[in-house]
Formats: structure tokens, C-alpha cells, sequence
């Protein structure tokens, strides 16, 4: 019983009957060269050896068009291993066409790989050469299982109607080996396509990079949003214990415009991360502009809203600030003043924030209560402190965190390459 299930089994997936219009349309090449070729419409061994050989010098010269390549990978995937390609990463298939590093659009238009089936058009004659053995190999295929699907189901009704007698019980073989020639050449054609349009070490090269450049860019998007969340969050439970502390409907008043605006704001920053995740274009113009150093007046308000006495002082031509570092620098202060609610409450903060002598130096400091200096130990522990030290690195600058003088300060310089 297992035994006779494992045999049928292949006849009731879709990707054999895909499989079995791939191979016949490639056999329909054949015959369509043979029919319009003078001389070879009469039966015998020259029709069968045109059937077989005119094909070639049109497959040859067909490879040598680097598209082809494209449209071959393009219909393997879709035929030869139907419902796949959604379920697989960009691995090898999503190759520019113009060197390592294609531009984001080309490898998006290439759409999602089949792993070990390419996309890309062929960069080289290796690649051509490929393409021209592929193309050989799937007409000769195509042809035999053409010829099977005309001829085998033709002797079953011969059998049926020609001799009669035992012969009758021979009516399913030939309809049998037909099912066994179409899986197995089908199969067959599949494991040749992931050979002959393989990738090739560019293709994977630049698909491993940009799945790395996405991964960085996703990462620092839950940064980014883990911030502004976290500091919408804290200044509402700050507001709302000082509000509830101080039994004043004016200060309440305030304190509920401040959280709704906090939070107005944190919304738009979750729109907008949720749009880049959607579209995954950060270039996108339909995403909101990212907060920047020019609005650092807003984090400065917004702490001073939830009543912490912020002395702020911003000099320096901010808005010349290239945009990297300009907004990088915006998160760490929000991070920085984010951690001064949190953890010592609204006390008095001091900000400074200079762009000067080609560098970026921001520096926030607030009274650390004794307990909390004993407890830190200086370690600067913490995934708020941590992605600010991230942050720094990886613009080329430094940060430090840690308690000075009675007071947790957090310095940070950012190297500026050019004020435009």
C-alpha cells in the first residue's frame, strides 16, 4: 500500500504538471523548427535527425543574448519549482546585472530566489555558456516527452481497438510509463536548471550584502523605535505621577498636554518605522522626515514638560550637520534625557550641544543620587547606554557614560568630515 501511494504520490502535485508544460512547450520549439525547415516534412531519418539538430544553431545563438538568462531562471522558478520562490530569501536570484553592487531597484525588479536558480542576465561567456547547455538540454528533454505524450496514449487506444484480445490487459503501461517519464524528466529538468542558471559568485556575493545591509537596517530601526517609545513612555509615567503628587487641576492640565503631545509624536515615529518595514524604501518619499538635531528643542520642552529643569545650550551651525550624524546625534540626547527621568527622576539636567572644530560634542549630565552611583558601579550597564556607545562607534566617534562629580554624565564626540 505505501508502495502504491509513494508512485502516485507525484501525480498529485502541481509542480509535475507545470514540469510537464515546460518540457512540452520546449519540444514544440523543436517542431516548429522542423515544420519550417524545406525538405524535412516527410517521414524518415532525415526528419527525425532535423528534429533533433536544427534547434541547435538557434540555441546557440539565443544564449549569447544575455536576457535569455533572465527569462530562462524566470521560467524554471515559475514551472519547474512552482510555489517556492515566496517561501525562500533573495539568496542568488536578486544579482543587479551591473557588477557586485547593483542599485536596489534592479535587485527588487529581479523579485525573490529559488535557491540555485538566478534571475540575472549572463556577465560572461561562462554564464552564456551555460545558458547555451541549459537550452540544449531542455529541448532534447522536451522533445522526448513530447513525442512520449503524442505516441503513448495513441498505443493505448491501439491496444484497445487494434489487435484485441489479451493485448487489451497492455491498455494502461504505455499511459503508466508516460506518468514515469513525465516525473522522472521532470524531476530531472529541475536539478539541471539548479546547475546550468546556478548563481553566480557576484550574484551571491551581492545578495548576502544586501540581506546584511537590510538586517543593519531593520536593527536600527528597533533602536530607533525602542527610543522614541521608551522616552513617550517615561515622560507619560513621569507626568502622571507629578501631576498626581501635586493635586493641581492647572498642573494636570499641563501634564496631560504634555503626554498627549509625547505621544502624539512617538505615534508619528511608529508610523514611520512601520511604513519603511512595509515598503522596506527607505528612500520612500511617502515616509515621514527623521527627527534631527534641529529639533532637539522638542526633547528639551518635552523633558521640561514632565519637570525636570533642563539648562540647555546649543551652539553651532546644527542644521549644516550632515544628516547621519545629525540624526544619530538627535536619538542620543533623546536616550541620554530618557535616562535621566528614569532613573533619577525631574531633577535638574544640563545639555550642551556643540558643533564646532569639526566635531560633534553633546553632553548631558544630571545629579545621581548615591544610591544609584553604588548601584551602577560606573559600568554604564543597560541596553539604552549600550545602543548609545553603538551609535558613537559606529559614526567613528566615542561615548562615555558613568557618574563624575556626584552626577551621571554622558559625553559624546562624532567626528564631522565637512561642515558643506
Amino acid at each position: 500500500m505505501n508502495l502504491i501511494k509513494a508512485l502516485f504520490r507525484p501525480l498529485a502535485r502541481a509542480e509535475t504538471y507545470t514540469r510537464w508544460l515546460h518540457l512540452i512547450v520546449s519540444g514544440v520549439f523543436a517542431s516548429i523548427c522542423l515544420f519550417v525547415f524545406p525538405g524535412t516534412s516527410a517521414a524518415g531519418p532525415l526528419s527525425w535527425a532535423g528534429f533533433l539538430v536544427l534547434p541547435v544553431p538557434i540555441l546557440l545563438a539565443l544564449s549569447l543574448i544575455p536576457a535569455v538568462r533572465s527569462a530562462e531562471g524566470v521560467q524554471a522558478r515559475l514551472l519547474l519549482i512552482p510555489g517556492r520562490s515566496s517561501a525562500t530569501s533573495r539568496e542568488g536570484g536578486s544579482g543587479s546585472g551591473a557588477g557586485r553592487r547593483g542599485s536596489s531597484d534592479e535587485r527588487r525588479a529581479a523579485g525573490p530566489a529559488v535557491p540555485g536558480i538566478s534571475v540575472a542576465p549572463a556577465r560572461g561567456w561562462a554564464e552564456r555558456g551555460h545558458t547555451a547547455l541549459w537550452l540544449l538540454v531542455r529541448v532534447l528533454a522536451g522533445t522526448a516527452v513530447l513525442v512520449a505524450t503524442v505516441w503513448l496514449p495513441g498505443l493505448s487506444v491501439w491496444l484497445v481497438t487494434g489487435p484485441g484480445g489479451w493485448w487489451a490487459l497492455l491498455t494502461p503501461l504505455p499511459v503508466v510509463a508516460l506518468a514515469a517519464l513525465v516525473v522522472g524528466v521532470g524531476a530531472a529538468a529541475a536539478q539541471a536548471a539548479r546547475w546550468l542558471l546556478a548563481p553566480s559568485s557576484e550574484e551571491r556575493l551581492a545578495a548576502l550584502e544586501e540581506r546584511t545591509e537590510r538586517l543593519l537596517e531593520h536593527n536600527r530601526l528597533a533602536r530607533e523605535l525602542h527610543d522614541s517609545i521608551g522616552h513617550a513612555l517615561t515622560v507619560a509615567v513621569v507626568q502622571a505621577g507629578a501631576a498626581r503628587a501635586a493635586g493641581s487641576a492647572q498642573f494636570t492640565e499641563r501634564a496631560l498636554a504634555a503626554i498627549e503631545d509625547t505621544g502624539r509624536r512617538a505615534l508619528e515615529d511608529l508610523e514611520r518605522v512601520l511604513r519603511l518595514l512595509r515598503q522596506d524604501d527607505p528612500g520612500s518619499a511617502n515616509v515621514p522626515r527623521r527627527p534631527a538635531l534641529t529639533d532637539v528643542e522638542r526633547l528639551v520642552e518635552s523633558a521640561r514638560a514632565a519637570g525636570a529643569p533642563v539648562d540647555a545650550e546649543v551652539t553651532g551651525p546644527l542644521d549644516r550637520v550632515p544628516g547621519p550624524l545629525s540624526r544619530e546625534g538627535y536619538r542620543i540626547v533623546q536616550e541620554a534625557l530618557t535616562n535621566a527621568l528614569r532613573h533619577a527622576g525631574p531633577v535638574p539636567v544640563v545639555l550642551r550641544v556643540a558643533a564646532r572644530d569639526a566635531v560633534l560634542e553633546l553632553d548631558i549630565r544630571n545629579p545621581l543620587p548615591a544610591a544609584d552611583a553604588a548601584r551602577t558601579g560606573g559600568s554604564g550597564g543597560g541596553s539604552g547606554l549600550r545602543g548609545i556607545r553603538e551609535r558613537a562607534a559606529l559614526l567613528g566617534g566615542e561615548a562615555h557614560a558613568g557618574p563624575a562629580d556626584g552626577r551621571w554624565r554622558v559625553r559624546v564626540r562624532l567626528p564631522l568630515d565637512r561642515l558643506p
